[in-house]
């Protein structure tokens, strides 16, 4: 079983446009979508998809249209755990153009009080302690307005002694205070862009993207090791149409994207996550994860609007990997 945990859940909204997004004028709309997002819950229906059983914490009030929507989706591997609290789910938005640009339109979410994290907290380990195996818990997406910074610190050390595996998969401050926090609080794998590896590693964001599309992974794979070295099981840095970087104590590796036609992008580092925790279910080694990853997080592109990639959906190309 898989865990997922979503701090800030959300009812995630897509607008296609026919054309490109004119700002300040009026356009007008191909399509509309509604479906239950945030991070863990992306994570988790990728999963439950590929027929791997997973569990979904959230925080949602009784009778919340999320979770209405996610009992909707029908999907008999995912389950949802939720923790009841007061404020309402937040609504995000994605503006989709015809070639694949995508302006997110992100609420911060109600906020949770004290008590309503330490409730959450105590449902994740909760569903630790029940019977049955749990291999992975996946902690992902934005922190709610009330909740500590360094929360995802707090959790990944609260799960530690429960001997499950850990993924870590957020941004800026809470970001930053995990890496502040290491090695005590390393995961087993995090999975940054080029600019938050390199806010990280405390290096150039320009000199690592520009290089990796130039094709020189060296300071990419030099920036996770520093993270490795200090902890971190696995840094997978994915570089966008450069693919991706995989670093753990055993080596570095790269993978490429698999051409897909990029319609959407949201999702795809969801989805990436997702491949990489499904493959490592599965026994499989740093070179068959990160292809999996890859796989998954190209699908997702290749798809509309907030849909996600099931098996079906997965790109006939594999993506190259080779040893740096």
């Amino acid at each position: 079983m898989i865990l997922t945990l979503t701090p800030n859940p959300s009812l995630d909204r897509t607008v296609t446009l026919p054309g490109p997004l004119q700002r300040g004028g009026v356009n007008r709309l191909a399509s509309v979508t509604v479906e239950p997002g945030g991070k863990g819950v992306n994570v988790a229906r990728v999963l439950a998809y590929s027929g791997q059983p997973a569990t979904a914490v959230l925080p949602a009030a009784p009778h919340d249209p999320l979770l209405g929507a996610i009992e909707e989706l029908g999907l008999d591997e995912l389950s949802a755990l939720p923790v009841a609290v007061t404020g309402a789910a937040r609504i995000n938005t994605a503006v989709t153009e015809p070639d694949g640009t995508t302006t997110k339109l992100n609420e911060p979410g109600s906020g949770l009080a004290a008590q309503e994290v330490e409730a959450v907290e105590q449902a994740l380990l909760g569903a630790l302690s029940q019977g049955g195996q749990r291999d992975w818990a996946v902690l992902s997406g934005s922190l709610p307005p009330g909740a500590p910074v360094d929360w995802y610190v707090r959790l990944v050390e609260l799960l530690r002694p429960a001997g499950v595996s850990i993924a870590v998969d957020t941004s800026d401050a809470p970001l930053a205070a995990l890496a502040n926090n290491l090695p005590d609080a390393a995961p087993d794998l995090i999975k940054p862009n080029g600019e938050e590896l390199a806010q990280l590693a405390g290096v150039g964001a320009a000199d690592l993207e520009e290089g990796a599309i130039a094709g020189d992974l060296e300071p990419v794979a030099a920036a996770a090791r520093v993270l490795v070295d200090l902890g971190i099981g696995a840094v997978m840095a994915t570089l966008g149409p450069a693919g991706a970087v995989l670093v753990t104590a055993n080596g570095a590796w790269h993978a490429t994207a698999p051409e897909v036609p990029v319609v959407s992008t949201v999702g795809a580092g969801d989805s990436s996550v997702a491949g990489y925790v499904l493959a490592a279910v599965r026994g499989a080694d740093e070179a068959e994860r990160l292809a999996t990853a890859m796989a998954y997080g190209s699908a997702a592109a290749s798809l509309p609007g907030t849909t996600l990639p099931t098996p079906a959906d997965l790109p006939a190309q594999s993506a190259v990997v080779t040893r740096l």
